[in-house]
């Protein structure tokens, strides 16, 4: 059975640029999955209300990124994992056993890289994603809410480094990293700390300089691990 595709929020952009990043959000965030086949064209394009041009743009885009497969008879299907990267994530299991510190300290080496990345390599549908994650951010979440936010923001500027390998170390850390982080939102002004560095972070990846965005994402980093200090000291 086709997979089922939720309506995108619409903005006055391209509405190639729209579609690509609404499906590029549900690739990244799980909603739609490797393997999983979309419904025919012209179907798709009737239930999104675009048309089959903006929507054959768009997965053009998702393709060059090695998001989806366009395959005659078969229709479109979102990419499998390669072994290199299913590998990686057997090899970086959640379940592992790994100290906090080296998993705080992996993503203080990792992630400036992948903001410097995503500022040389990401897409217009790249920006829209994080600028709609940052919308969202703006609207006074509960604890809750900012945290699955902050996850968001991050995994969508690591899909925006085009890297897989890059994705798959983030996903791990973030996992590892989650309960420690959940105290940075836990008050007002932790959530507005985490939104301004993000703000941060993306007018530089926007500006397309890498360094920086990973000055950027060296402060956010900083600021967020002084915050937790305070909640936990």
């Amino acid at each position: 059975m086709p997979a089922s595709v939720p309506p995108m929020p619409r903005r006055p952009r391209s509405i190639g640029v729209e579609l690509a990043a609404h499906f590029e959000r549900l690739i990244a965030t799980g909603a739609l999955r490797p393997g999983q086949r979309l419904p025919p064209e012209r179907e798709l394009a009737a239930s999104l209300s675009v048309s089959r041009s903006s929507l054959r743009d768009a997965m053009h885009e998702l393709e060059s990124k090695h998001l989806v497969e366009r395959r005659t008879g078969r229709g479109t299907i979102v990419t499998e994992q390669t072994e290199s990267v299913t590998e990686l994530y057997a090899g970086l299991s959640a379940d592992a056993d790994v100290n906090l510190d080296d998993a705080t300290e992996l993503r203080l080496i990792v992630e400036p890289r992948i903001a410097a990345a995503a500022a040389l390599r990401a897409a217009p549908s790249n920006h829209v994603q994080l600028e709609d994650v940052l919308a969202r951010s703006m609207l006074d979440p509960d604890a809750e809410q900012s945290l699955a936010l902050d996850v968001e923001f991050h995994l969508l500027l690591a899909h925006a480094a085009r890297n897989p390998l890059l994705v798959a170390v983030y996903s791990m850390t973030s996992r590892w990293t989650e309960s420690v982080r959940r105290h940075s939102h836990t008050t007002p002004d932790g959530r507005q700390r985490s939104l301004e560095g993000h703000q941060a972070i993306y007018q530089a990846v926007r500006a397309r300089d890498p360094d920086a965005a990973a000055a950027a994402m060296n402060e956010h980093l900083s600021v967020i691990r002084e915050v937790i200090a305070r909640r936990v000291g």
